[in-house]
């Protein structure tokens, strides 16, 4: 398996903190980036019944068997285990005893923030980056490709054909962590509900208009939106605007966290017919979304996305924030620029900003072209991150 760029951050953690929790999606690679980084501890899953029995009928038992830590995969089907390793860490709290993973983010987040908090690191391990799909023998060169394939370490690791294991991870996400956390009986709705949040992946969101069309009431579209979201499927982000009181009347935008997945959905199944698929701008839109976010979240960095839309129509795909600084990121998957991209980003730019907090603009486009424009960074998608996100960097 190739490095992670969260394994920096992961060991730096290790350093400060008694125990470090590694949450994210199923299969984003959290146990094989845990075991590569600690070698020395030993490795105990609680997925296997026997085990999580064991820890549960006697958690004191179990964590003596481990003195000296561990790492404990899936810890999130035993919480009450968190409250005795409180005790342990607290008498002895050495840097970097116990690393935890866990992939249900409500249950696991709950337990930690009643057990653990000021003991624990959280870092959040999402899917292959394309900086990291770049690091295998036979990386993806092909801007369509790459995004219908989507970002599963085992699709690229292991070499499975991405539409047979997208379609498999989809029926285990939804027989499987579906009712774990949600308990949701009508499976069948549930499924039609997510390809509809498929359907609209870089839109504004109304869960009116959502819930509506899945034939389900909007509190039940929020309950479920919020399963979609702890199982890091989607995200929501919000509103921007330079007026802080002015960001909660606007309407979030959604985006699948996954575009590979979000392409099996739709029912998309190849790249050739994604490329020419209505939806391919908004699917794009949403690559590059989660790819700034996955550059932000293997710096530690979890917050600060959002998108911009006035009532008159100026509108901008992704806002980037932190502390003073603001990136603003308009996307086109068209492979040759055209003069009128520019204009929402250059509406922008040519306002009246305090000269500390005038924002920046990057182009991020589905061509090969590198330059500069108007004041705007025009960057083709295949290099995307080797812009920085966060000034961490």
């Amino acid at each position: 398996m190739i490095e992670r760029d969260l394994a920096p951050l992961l060991l730096r953690s290790a350093g400060w903190y008694p125990v470090v929790t590694v949450t994210g999606p199923r299969q984003s690679g959290k146990t094989t980036l845990v075991r590569a980084a600690f070698p020395h501890l030993p490795y105990v899953s609680l997925e296997p019944l026997d085990v999580r029995g064991a820890a549960q009928e006697d958690p004191r038992g179990f964590l003596a068997d481990h003195p000296d830590g561990a790492v404990i995969d899936e810890v999130q089907h035993v919480p009450d285990l968190l409250a005795y390793l409180q005790t342990e860490v607290d008498e002895r709290p050495e840097p970097g005893r116990f690393v935890l993973t866990g992939s249900q983010h409500l249950g696991l987040s709950r337990a930690v923030t009643q057990s653990l908090a000021g003991r624990t690191a959280v870092l959040y391990l999402h899917p292959l980056s394309y900086a990291e799909l770049l690091r295998f023998p036979q990386p993806p060169t092909d801007l369509w490709q790459t995004v219908w394939a989507g970002s599963f370490p085992r699709i690229w690791d292991a070499e499975i054909p991405a539409d047979r294991w997208l379609a498999d991870y989809a029926t285990t996400y939804v027989e499987r962590d579906v009712r774990q956390v949600l308990g949701v009986g009508d499976l069948s709705t549930f499924r039609t509900f997510t390809e509809l949040c498929a359907g609209r992946t870089a839109q504004e969101l109304s869960l009116d208009a959502l819930g509506s069309d899945a034939g389900v009431a909007r509190g039940t579209a929020r309950s479920w939106l919020s399963v979609l979201e702890t199982t890091f499927l989607v995200l929501r982000l919000p509103a921007w605007s330079p007026n802080a009181r002015k960001r909660a009347i606007k309407a979030p935008k959604l985006h699948m966290a996954d575009t590979g997945l979000a392409c099996h959905l739709l029912g998309i199944r190849t790249p050739e017919q994604l490329r020419l698929h209505p939806l391919r701008g908004a699917l794009f839109e949403s690559w590059v979304a989660t790819e700034i976010r996955k550059a932000r979240t293997n710096r530690g960095v979890d917050a600060g996305l959002a998108h911009y839309r006035e009532p008159r129509g100026v509108e901008v795909d992704l806002v980037v924030t932190e502390s003073l600084h603001t990136t603003l990121v308009e996307v086109k998957s068209g492979a040759t620029i055209a003069s009128d991209w520019f204009g929402p980003l250059r509406d922008l730019l040519g306002r009246d900003w305090d000269p500390a907090a005038a924002p920046s603009a990057v182009l991020v486009h589905g061509g090969e072209l590198t330059q500069r424009r108007h004041g705007v960074q025009v960057q083709p998608w295949r290099t995307l991150h080797e812009l920085s996100w966060t000034t961490l960097d």
